[in-house]
């Protein structure tokens, strides 16, 4: 049996990697329908966006949502290195760990 394989077939390394797919996965998914959500209200919808905050402002709901959106995509992004930096990393240390 190879390194790889014997690496491969270790069940840690297998919890590794299905607990990191599906945090990637299930925030991918997360981000992709809220930007497809906003973008779909573009389209279909544009007037709804370009509603004033509040009387006498030029800043639209639009562009708060837009920003949001940003500032979502940096929040799941700081979600997934904590989790990485606790969870992931403690398997990845202890599959090393049994691997030497």
């Amino acid at each position: 049996m190879s390194t790889l394989d014997h690496v491969a077939s270790h069940p840690i390394f297998r919890q590794l990697a299905l607990e990191r797919s599906r945090l990637g996965t299930a925030l991918a998914s997360i981000l992709a329908v809220t930007y497809f959500t906003y973008i779909l209200t573009i389209a279909f919808n544009p007037s709804a966006l370009g509603v004033a905050l509040h009387d006498g402002t030029v800043i639209t709901w639009g562009l708060v949502l837009g920003v949001g959106l940003l500032i979502f995509g940096f929040v799941l992004t700081a979600i997934y290195v904590v989790f990485a930096n606790s969870r992931l990393d403690d398997l990845s240390r202890r599959l090393q760990e049994d691997l030497q």
